[in-house]
């Protein structure tokens, strides 16, 4: 069943953590608002939420009624159990705990209106990802992977699992493609060269692109200052922009597509 007055529920996944997947999703959610979206951001990595950090949040969700008020920062709306459960206090549950949460997050958030809902999905392709298949008609899934075959391997398990339960790819994001050396302008592929795009190509997903590895970017997320609250035409903050508008893109298409198919809990 759709989530009421969500347009787009796009997830973010990735099949091993490590990857930069939350620094993915929260500079993609950033972008789209700065494009004029009205945009939410659910941080389903239940065991390890790491986008209150990120986006510099250390408030507590109010109650409105019997439902819940997502914190606004950045121009994006904002669940996640690390606002419940903060600090360094692990989260012991089992599946059907995880499975209740997860439909609470949906659809007890007062969201409101929004264009997009971005869903940081936790690394792996269990209980919560499922979870979250069987609650809500997803417009596709983005999957996040570095160019080394290790997380190559695990990246096709993930598209794999969504297309297994028919969730569309909406494309392929190689994240720390490269690093441009200080001072001499060197580009290094520390983790190898076109892992991501020959893996696409092979599965034929779309490649959505290349994102370098930043030292801006980590301490962008450290600090709680995402690089995209930066000027859109801040080299560090550009390429997530181009990430957000070919993502609504292929939303678009997908929708047009024609109508989406989930499985059955």
């Amino acid at each position: 069943m759709p989530i009421p007055g969500v347009r787009h529920l796009v997830a973010v996944g990735s099949g091993k953590g490590g990857v930069g997947k939350t620094t993915v999703a929260v500079n993609v959610a950033i972008a789209l608002a700065n494009l004029g979206r009205k945009v939410g951001l659910l941080d389903a990595d239940v065991y390890g939420p790491n986008v209150p950090l990120m986006m510099g949040v250390q408030e507590t969700p109010r109650g409105q009624g019997d439902r819940i008020g997502p914190i606004e920062r950045y121009g994006v709306k904002l669940m996640s159990m690390g606002f419940l459960n903060p600090g360094d206090k692990p989260l012991v549950w089992r599946g059907p705990m995880l499975h209740s949460v997860i439909q609470q997050f949906l659809r007890q958030v007062d969201w409101g209106e929004l264009d997009y809902l971005i869903i940081d999905l936790p690394p792996g392709t269990g209980d919560v990802a499922l979870s979250l298949i069987q609650t809500a008609p997803l417009s596709g899934a983005v999957v996040v992977t570095t160019p080394s075959d290790v997380s190559l391997e695990d990246a096709r398990k993930a598209v794999n699992m969504f297309v297994q339960v028919r969730v569309p790819i909406l494309g392929m994001v190689e994240n720390m493609s490269y690093l441009i050396a200080p001072g001499s302008g060197e580009r290094i592929d520390v983790f190898g060269q076109g892992g991501g795009k020959r893996t696409a190509e092979t599965m034929k997903v779309a490649f959505l692109g290349e994102l370098a590895l930043q030292p801006e970017i980590r301490i962008g997320g450290d600090t709680g200052r995402p690089v995209t609250t930066r000027d859109v035409n801040d080299p560090h903050a550009a390429p997530f922009l181009e990430l957000a508008r070919k993502i609504e893109a292929r939303c678009v298409e997908e929708q047009t597509a024609g109508p989406k198919i989930t499985i059955e809990e």
